[in-house]
């Protein structure tokens, strides 16, 4: 057999900074667990069966806990409903009308998003929060937002610096710790990744309170991913963050699938399929692109992790193809298949997505992995 390492699918993960803990339903939140993904329904919550069909797709993609927007009464008296039948912890999104923390708290909501900013005559009843969500068991999220920024700090400040975020949120902390409540994460949102990072590393050195990340208004799924990467990448990477959202101008499905991306990239998730291919230049003799999406397409679920590489020439083709688990070098109308470091069979380049799935196949029976198996490297999540 070939003596080449391959580079492993769990990489060492980042060394998490040291936060309390806290629950969300049943997703532990804090340093001692692992990394939580998040995401908000866009449907009309008061819509009880839409609101739950929506949640089980983010459930299906990998989310693990599911925001809910409480704007009216209807939707208030429709949370009892959807926290009975959840397949994930909801946490209510509440802006405007203090009564309705209350009523998420009553309806068994597994947490409840406060925007201090915005909320009417917030700070004179944090007493009587604090007292609610203690008796129930209830956390809070002090979800700071640029666009939403208490009109007093701005005014000082003069525009949402990473500062005057930071500054709102440890204000509206130091209400809650004065009643000695502490079961509650900080985000502080800004559509700028810049400023949303220089924000949380500001936020990190001044509490130990779990953070939740997130680039706010981050945008089209294109910008919005690349933005929520560079930001997410930053901080996680430092260890900064224990639960994400990527806010995309796009379906709530969409937002989970890149979430989960970004945390496998950063070994902080169990790593499963990952193709490595290359981007094409004038030395490719086949068409890297389809072979690329076909292979993608049909190995989509396998149910082991596995590192394929799809190259289409002979510069770099051979040796990444010999470092990936799987991997095809193509040129000449042929293509090479390696297996673990080893060339097995060269097949005609009509052949070759069709080979990989076989062998992909093969290598997921050796592992003894039944169908639907979840499971890999990595951390596992509860």
């Amino acid at each position: 057999m070939s003596t080449v390492a391959r580079v492993p699918l769990g990489r060492p993960t980042p060394r998490r900074r040291k936060t309390r803990q806290m629950m969300v339903g049943s997703v532990g939140v804090g340093s001692d667990h692992p990394v939580s993904v998040q995401s908000m329904t866009t449907t009309v919550t008061a819509h009880v069966d839409e609101t739950l069909q929506q949640i089980a797709e983010l459930t299906a993609a990998g989310c693990d806990i599911v925001r809910v927007a409480v704007p009216s009464r209807d939707d208030c008296e429709a949370l009892p409903a959807i926290t009975a039948k959840s397949s994930l912890p909801v946490v209510a999104d509440i802006h405007f009308q203090p009564r309705y923390v209350f009523a998420a708290i009553e309806a068994g909501c597994a947490a409840v998003r406060v925007n201090p900013g915005n909320i009417k005559r917030f700070d004179d009843q944090i007493k009587d929060i604090t007292r609610a969500a203690s008796d129930h068991g209830v956390p809070l999220r002090i979800g700071v937002n640029a666009g939403s920024l208490d009109p007093r700090v701005l005014a000082r400040h003069g525009s949402a610096t990473a500062e005057a975020l930071v500054e709102s949120a440890m204000r509206e902390a130091e209400l809650f710790t004065e009643h000695d409540f502490h079961d509650f994460k900080i985000s502080v949102k800004h559509h700028d990744p810049m400023v949303t990072i220089e924000a949380y590393e500001l936020l990190a050195q001044q509490c130990e309170q779990p953070l939740h990340l997130g680039v706010t208004e981050a945008g089209p799924i294109q910008q919005g991913t690349v933005k929520s990467a560079t930001a997410f990448g930053c901080l996680l990477r430092q260890g900064i963050g224990d639960t994400i959202r990527v806010s995309l101008s796009a379906p709530p499905v969409e937002e989970v699938k890149v979430g989960v991306e970004i945390l496998r990239s950063l070994g902080l998730r169990p790593r499963q399929l990952e193709i490595v291919s290359c981007p094409s230049c004038g030395r490719a003799q086949v068409d890297v692109y389809r072979l690329a999406e076909e292979v993608s397409a049909g190995l989509e679920g396998l149910p082991v992790p596995l590192r394929v590489a799809v190259m289409g020439c002979v510069v770099n083709g051979p040796g990444e193809a010999r470092e990936a688990d799987l991997g095809v070098a193509s040129g000449n109308g042929k293509g090479q298949i390696f297996v673990r470091g080893e060339v097995v069979r060269t097949v005609p380049e009509s052949r070759i997505v069709e080979t990989l799935i076989e062998e992909a196949l093969r290598i997921a029976e050796e592992q003894g992995q039944e169908p639907g198996y979840e499971g890999g490297e990595g951390e596992t999540r509860s």
